[in-house]
């Protein structure tokens, strides 16, 4: 009996301990539970923290400030006529006001090296980055006496793939060669007589858009289309023609834009350490060539304009900085539209004369590059077709405008360069239609500063 008793006693006891330990060792459970919670807790917020840290440390300032650069060129120009009489030179049928300073209604314009004596021929500050891990940006301003100019600013893709690039914004066409070339890298002080001739100073600098494909071939091949507002002035424009003397009559409206069509087809290869640059291009728009404010035979040109281009570039290099160079192009336009002249001296009316200009010129270059210091160079250049057809007449135009130039340039780094150059210019005919020569020397520097892109070959 009292085995029994004691033996019940016992299990009790045994059971109240061991809920008692049961109990506590749940207690124990979850109190470890709600420590290894905090302390995942505090595991994510250290992660988030050292994250936000990592991110804030490895930001870098200098990787989104956009590269600053700024160049500057000046020029002592002796030149063999005087200032005054460059504004009523001209090439007969082809161009004038191409050299010196001179003006169209209320835009003035000065072209590098107009004067004779010292030239701030400009300033210009170039600003690019990387936008994103799709865009890259740039721009170029363009600041002389006369004012305040933006040569380019444009976005460029950087990922499409494919071979695909695209561009929009304002920006230097990729037609021929030099075109795309800013004043400083060219070898020589002025653009080639065809170029300033044909398309003016700054060649065809518009707004538009610009696509290129590289195709996937062993060799270099490139083709680009671009679509450009045609503002142009020399060769392209966008106004409308209307009589001074009554300007709400519209004898021409303007046309519709973008109103330049660009495509090209450029291809490279090497035989040894010589490289061979070529292409083709074509550039297609409405003139509407607006000159009836000049004070000298007021006039303007409409009509359908087609401007080909070949271009080609051999460079041979001897070492790292020594090379020969070559460098040639050919451009024809043909312009098929009317001319109008004023037909009253009231200028409220117009005479309108079916027109064609077929006219075409090259230039060709050689550079030899003696070290990374020193350079020497000729160009030759000819506008040698000039075939005007009025009223189914053909006009007897003067042709082979020719000029030529050579120049010697030093380069005390890559930021700093001397040039003096010589030019005898055949091209230009005075009011009486006779032929003038010209003798140019111009000394030229140019001195840059900051961060600026490499530019293409």
């Amino acid at each position: 009996m009292y085995k029994k008793i004691a033996y019940l006693s016992l299990f009790a006891s045994l059971s109240l301990f061991a809920n008692s330990e049961i109990e506590d060792l749940k207690l124990r459970i979850d109190s470890l539970e709600a420590i290894i919670q905090q302390q995942q807790q505090q595991q994510e917020d250290t992660k988030m923290r050292n994250s936000l840290m990592g991110s804030l440390n490895s930001f870098s300032q200098s990787s989104y400030m956009p590269d600053l650069s700024l160049i500057v060129d000046t020029s002592y120009v002796s030149r063999s006529v005087k200032d005054e009489e460059l504004t009523h030179l001209e090439i007969p049928g082809v161009a004038h006001g191409i050299m010196g300073s001179h003006s169209h209604g209320e835009h003035s314009h000065a072209p590098y090296n107009a004067s004779n004596g010292f030239n701030l021929n400009y300033a210009e500050v170039a600003m690019e980055s990387v936008v994103d891990p799709y865009f890259r940006t740039m721009a170029v301003f363009h600041l002389t006496e006369d004012g305040f100019e933006i040569e380019e600013a444009y976005g460029e893709t950087t990922s499409l793939g494919y071979g695909l690039k695209a561009k929009i914004g304002k920006f230097r066409s990729s037609f021929g060669r030099i075109n795309e070339q800013h004043q400083h890298v060219q070898d020589f002080s002025d653009m080639p007589l065809v170029y300033m001739a044909f398309l003016g100073e700054h060649g065809i600098n518009d707004i538009g858009a610009q696509v290129h494909w590289t195709l996937p071939t062993d060799t270099y091949v490139m083709v680009g289309f671009e679509a450009l507002q045609g503002k142009n002035p020399s060769m392209y424009g966008t106004d409308a023609i209307a009589p001074a003397g009554d300007a709400e009559s519209i004898a021409v409206a303007s046309p519709s834009q973008p109103n330049l069509l660009v495509g090209y087809v450029k291809s490279s290869f090497d035989l040894g350490n010589t490289t061979v640059l070529y292409g083709g291009s074509i550039a297609y728009g409405d003139s509407h060539i607006n000159h009836l404010d000049d004070e000298e035979g007021p006039h303007a040109f409409v009509a359908d304009s087609y401007l080909y281009g070949v271009d080609l570039t051999v460079k041979h290099y001897f070492d790292s900085y020594s090379y020969l160079a070559f460098q040639g192009e050919y451009l024809y336009r043909d312009m098929d539209g009317d001319l109008y002249t004023y037909a009253d001296v009231n200028q409220t009316t117009f005479n309108v004369t079916p027109t064609t200009k077929k006219q075409g010129g090259y230039y060709a270059q050689l550079v030899y590059a003696y070290n990374q210091n020193w350079r020497i160079g000729g160009r030759y250049e000819n506008i040698d077709k000039n075939e005007i057809i009025k009223n189914s007449i053909v006009d007897q135009t003067e042709k082979n405008f020719n000029r030529y130039s050579a120049m010697v340039d030093y380069s005390t780094s890559e930021f700093a360069r001397i040039r003096l150059q010589y030019n005898r210019n055949n091209a230009m005919f005075n009011e009486d239609g006779e032929r003038q020569h010209i003798d140019t020397v111009i000394l030229q520097l140019n001195l840059a500063i900051g961060a600026h892109g490499a530019h293409n070959f």
